[in-house]
């Protein structure tokens, strides 16, 4: 697949001829001002952008040329913007090039010449890519924005790097806050299509009337309110990844047009007649049971089947271990940062009390809890209090000593053992006892060594 090409100009008959000299080579996108530019760039996400400085509503000057390339950076400031303008005074030059631009080239444009810049702004952006990836792939405890070193979290990382360049529909199940977003995004990031459109729309989130709309699109006057032709999600992510989150929640008429996207890679805005061609690949997700939905018969079984060629479970944070320890303190120190209070910690008992909570939403609501925390606090020390769990369970009414003191342990155990995913060893070490020790102690407690 060729990279994209956004061309930014006013002229059409420029962009004409840019497109015929350049479409051997490059996917072309074009704009004719700066609102539709940066729409478009959000969208294509190119590595290289051609720009003209003189754009409307002010053509003669290089106001709304430079505002644009201003715009551009400030997305993604990697993009090597090439400014190709008839506005070639030096003073311009100097300006653009103080604003950030790669290169710049005064019309009447020689094509060979912009073939080779262009040749070389590719590689170069390339490069820089291929380099921040590496830089990823050398952290140890991250993969793609997820962090985790447990058994668990490194079968999904498998996974995901195997199932990544295959092309094929996957549906990603597990609880809320699972990171499923994250996981798509790190799919389609490892896939050969990671340097176009990755489009996310939560299917949950669009009244039950608009979703047709925005996933399809639809024509000027389909219906009361369509005062302009709309390009939907999918055909906003052709030649890359769409992904559906809340898949369950997609009313049964929905399902069976994105049924036959699946099966005929075509699509029909809302009102429209013409049949458009998208190469999408459909990445979907949701914490809904759809086997259930499917005997209901509130999701149909054959779209099931068309979605999930793949399945990738996502573990609830409660069966990621030690991941609990890390995910927190990478949380802490970003928040920290955040609101300028360095050096905050957490005190011991809030990491005994981070592992007796339940966390049914994962690592959302863990974030959640971190970041009030973070802003919240008075000292140097997040409390269990500042999160807002229960560091200590309370006393049952009757209790001995011995009962009371022989519960306190046992609490202990379960908790470190959870904390390091049963590894005997390093919860001893934990606990200050020897291996044996703590075996005797487990079987007294009545904890099993599995």
């Amino acid at each position: 697949m060729n990279p994209t090409l956004l061309i930014v100009d006013d002229d059409e008959e420029i962009r004409t001829q840019m497109k015929w000299g350049l479409s051997d080579e490059y996917e072309i996108v074009q704009a004719a001002e700066r609102k539709s530019a940066i729409e478009k760039f959000k969208v294509y996400n190119p590595l290289v952008v051609l720009l003209d400085l003189g754009l409307p509503p002010h053509p003669n000057s290089i106001d709304e040329g430079i505002a644009t390339l201003a715009e551009i950076l400030e997305i993604e400031p990697k993009t090597k913007v090439v400014i190709a303008s008839g506005q070639g005074e030096k003073e311009n030059t100097l300006e653009a090039i103080g604003a950030g631009a790669y290169d710049f080239l005064v019309k009447p444009i020689d094509i060979d010449e912009l073939q080779v810049l262009l040749r070389r702004c590719f590689h170069v952006a390339q490069l820089e890519r291929e380099f921040l990836e590496l830089k990823r792939s050398r952290n140890s405890d991250g993969f793609e924005g997820m962090i985790g070193s447990s058994k668990s979290m490194q079968n999904v990382f498998e996974t995901i790097r195997k199932v990544a360049t295959a092309d094929a529909s996957i549906m990603i199940l597990g609880e809320s806050g699972t990171g499923k977003e994250v996981a798509a995004r790190a799919i389609h990031q490892l896939s050969n299509r990671k340097g176009q459109p990755f489009i996310a729309i939560n299917c949950s989130a669009i009244p039950e009337n608009l979703l047709e709309s925005e996933l399809f699109g639809h024509e000027k006057g389909s219906f009361t309110g369509a005062h302009a032709q709309h390009i939907g999600k999918i055909e906003q992510s052709n030649g890359g990844t769409l992904f559906l989150d809340e898949i369950g929640e997609v009313p049964l008429q929905v399902q069976v047009k994105l049924l036959r996207f699946l099966q005929e890679g075509t699509i029909e805005r809302v009102g429209g007649r013409e049949t458009i061609q998208v190469d999408a690949r459909i990445l979907a997700a949701t914490n809904a049971d759809l086997k259930k939905g499917m005997a209901e018969g509130s999701f149909r079984e054959d779209f099931y089947f068309r979605l999930a060629v793949i399945e990738l479970l996502l573990p609830p944070l409660r069966e990621r271990g030690e991941d609990l320890t890390l995910i927190a303190t990478q949380l802490l120190q970003k928040f920290a940062k955040e609101n300028n209070k360095p050096g905050l910690t957490y005190a011991k008992r809030t990491l005994s009390a981070l592992y007796k909570h339940d966390w049914s939403g994962n690592v959302r609501e863990l974030q959640n809890r971190i970041r009030r925390a973070t802003i919240m606090c008075d000292g140097k020390t997040i409390t269990p209090e500042d999160l807002e769990l229960n560091a200590t369970a309370p006393s049952k009414s009757g209790q001995t000593l011995k009962e009371a003191r022989e519960e306190l342990e046992r609490e202990m155990i379960q908790v470190s053992l959870k904390k390091h995913s049963n590894r005997i060893t390093t919860a001893a070490s934990e606990l200050g006892v020897s291996r044996p020790t703590l075996y005797e102690l487990m079987d007294r407690l009545g904890i099993s060594r599995k």
